[in-house]
């Protein structure tokens, strides 16, 4: 089809435009002055907004800093980062396996996947070839752990050995002339104390704060994870997801615990295993891979009044129990050593290892203090007379619940 002649001049006037432009736009730009090496470009600061450098930390002495920057100073290089990775197999849902299901859908069942499940967590090192202290709940079940230093160093780490009932883990890298943390006490801690925390919570790295020790000794029960064998550090300095085996720190910058973030609607509020029960742990885990905990095999309640009520109203449980102090046994487990000692449901604790106990924290920290295989002595009230029994505990069977 040929163009009309109207049609071929509004064409090539709007070709003539274009070009104009082009070549205004090109004039305009050969026009602006250019910067030589002799010129540089003026820097235009708004009003009220004054230009300021920020200060490195290499210019400033250590004089200079408060006692938490020389502590995280001194304790940082050795604070590492912990990506770990574990295969979580897929369950298909208990509907999908009825017969009725599988006859109208037959092989159209959509089969669950596995799937690899990340997460992040904190650690330090211990020795300078390479041993490293973190969570179990951090590497549980993980068939890769990267460890990366503060330096951006780094490592494939082999995870030596997890312990659930302290959620202590040891990890190793191959690595020598690694920077290690100072080890401090636990049992010479007092509330009011300062508390330094360190680590990668939220995996925001290398991450500090700041609070006090804000209580001691506090039982697994009362933290809300009865199944840990551990006296808890309570810190109001902040401790979230991340955190997780990282350093907590004192005044001097040694460590005095190990972050664990087991409380996930705890407010303000954190918790720390202390370093003597990590490192007693941690030295079982290097020399043989586990760790063991004496076991009896009962299971105990603190007697109160309103549980020797409930108790004597219980049709299952046969002995009236008279007093409402001391430590009840509920059950005894089979083929334990307390079913060998002779222990019996409805006896009563009263001393274990010549030590008085009350509740039945008392009687599972004298049982963790007591050495497997050895004689154990525990004073119990039966039925108004008393009875020393001699036990030898265990080891904490894998799958037992106490």
């Amino acid at each position: 089809m040929s163009l009309s002649i109207k049609q071929i001049g509004i064409s090539l006037g709007l070709l003539a435009v274009g070009t104009g432009i082009g070549v205004l736009g090109s004039q305009h730009l050969i026009n602006q002055p250019t910067t030589t090496a002799q010129q540089k470009p003026q820097q235009i600061v708004p009003a009220g907004l004054p230009s300021f450098s920020l200060p490195t930390n290499s210019s400033q002495n250590d004089e200079d800093l408060n006692f938490i920057a020389k502590a995280v100073k001194k304790v940082g290089p050795a604070v590492v980062r912990i990506d770990a990775a574990r295969e979580v197999a897929q369950q298909l849902p208990e509907g999908f396996e009825h017969p009725l299901f599988r006859h109208f859908f037959g092989n159209e069942v959509p089969i669950p996947k596995d799937h690899i499940e990340r997460g992040t967590g904190s650690g330090f090192i211990i020795s300078s070839d390479g041993e490293l202290l973190t969570n179990a709940h951090v590497v549980q079940g993980a068939t890769a752990v990267k460890v990366t230093l503060k330096n951006g160093r780094t490592y494939e780490g082999q995870v030596i050995g997890i312990d659930e009932m302290t959620d202590v883990a040891v990890v190793k890298i191959e690595a020598t002339d690694l920077p290690t943390v100072s080890l401090g006490e636990a049992q010479t801690l007092q509330p009011g104390e300062w508390a330094i925390a360190i680590g990668n919570p939220l995996g925001l790295d290398n991450t500090v704060t700041v609070g006090i020790i804000s209580a001691l000794g506090r039982t697994s029960t009362e933290v809300g994870v009865p199944d840990k064998r551990v006296r808890f550090i309570q810190t109001d300095a902040a401790i979230n997801p991340g955190n997780s085996g990282g350093p907590l720190l004192n005044s001097q910058g040694e460590v005095v615990g190990i972050n664990t973030a087991i409380r996930a609607n705890a407010q303000g509020l954190g918790f720390a295993i202390p370093i003597e029960t990590a490192t007693k742990v941690a030295d079982q885990l290097f020399t043989t891979g586990k760790a063991e905990h004496p076991y009896l095999g009962i299971h105990m309640v603190t007697l109160t009044p309103e549980i020797r009520e409930q108790v004597n109203k219980s049709e299952e449980f046969k002995i009236k129990i008279a007093q409402d102090i001391g430590v009840l046994v509920i059950r005894v487990v089979d083929n334990s050593p307390a079913q060998q000692a002779g222990f019996q449901a409805g006896d009563i604790i009263e001393e274990v290892g010549g030590q008085p106990v009350e509740t039945a924290t008392d009687v599972q920290e004298q049982v963790e203090a007591s050495t497997i295989g050895e004689d154990l002595e525990v004073k119990i009230n039966r039925q108004g007379a008393t009875k020393i029994l001699a036990v030898r505990p265990g080891a904490f069977p894998e799958q037992s619940m106490r």
